[in-house]
């Protein structure tokens, strides 16, 4: 059984699917776009797996706490955690928030629900066992991006990956952690941007193109699956091999 959070769109979809594909049962979190994640669970329930949507605010610790216990109770354990759900603060009128803004909300979102919910579930499946959890961090966020985003992106998912490494050895030998670090994915972003960031993200990567949401879902199926036993406290990137400039 797995959970995706931030499965409304974009990589946790594909992820929520790919999973499915492989055979999981899987609890979709979302909160804002609900017809998208009612959509997500019937095309998983097509795929002859079962889904159940829980509508969470990821941003209040207590909720977190909450969502985690629900879902283990679903189906008596969760084989699979992936912890994707991100703030936007590219897209929509959070696009014209402050920076202080922008940057509470990515770490209310993208670290503090990952820190909780990773401890939470993680304590469980260490207790039961066996299990995988999935981080998402940022393939740049080690050397850093000039401007607004990069300061913020590389600030919290920095974050993320560091402490995806330590979880990994407090949760050990029982469960692995991972974390998987995208590049240029063409996200509802990357749908609307100009085309400087266009050309950017085929120039920095040795493939040549953006990445697709399902690049980075087979890359996780493979890090929840036995075939990657030998796998965790990794960030793995995936973006085509970086090109430096």
């Amino acid at each position: 059984m797995a959970v995706v959070t931030g499965a409304s769109g974009g990589i946790g979809r594909a992820i929520a699917l790919e999973l499915a594909r492989n055979g999981a049962n899987v609890v979709v979190q979302g909160r804002q776009r609900r017809e998208s994640v009612e959509s997500l669970v019937a095309e998983i329930q097509r795929l002859g797996r079962e889904a159940l949507f829980l509508s969470t605010d990821l941003s209040d610790a207590k909720a977190c706490q909450t969502f985690a216990a629900a879902a283990w109770e679903w189906k008596t354990g969760i084989d699979i955690w992936a912890n994707i759900a991100g703030a936007d603060v590219l897209t929509g009128g959070a696009a014209n928030w402050p920076f202080e803004q922008k940057l509470a909300a990515l770490w209310q979102v993208d670290v503090l629900a990952t820190v909780v919910l990773s401890r939470a579930v993680g304590e469980r499946m260490k207790a039961r066992g066996h299990g995988v959890i999935l981080n998402m961090g940022w393939d740049q966020a080690a050397q850093g991006m000039a401007g607004e985003s990069g300061e913020m992106f590389a600030t919290v998912k920095g974050a993320v990956m560091a402490f995806t490494r330590s979880l990994a050895q407090s949760l050990a030998p029982e469960v692995r952690v991972n974390c998987l670090a995208p590049g240029w994915i063409r996200t509802a972003w990357a749908e609307q941007a100009s085309e400087y960031w266009q050309e950017r993200a085929a120039r920095q990567s040795l493939r040549g193109r953006w990445g697709t949401p399902e690049d980075v879902a087979h890359a996780a199926v493979f890090l929840a699956s036995p075939a990657a036993d030998f796998i965790t406290g990794q960030i793995i990137p995936i973006n085509g091999g970086f090109r430096y400039e």
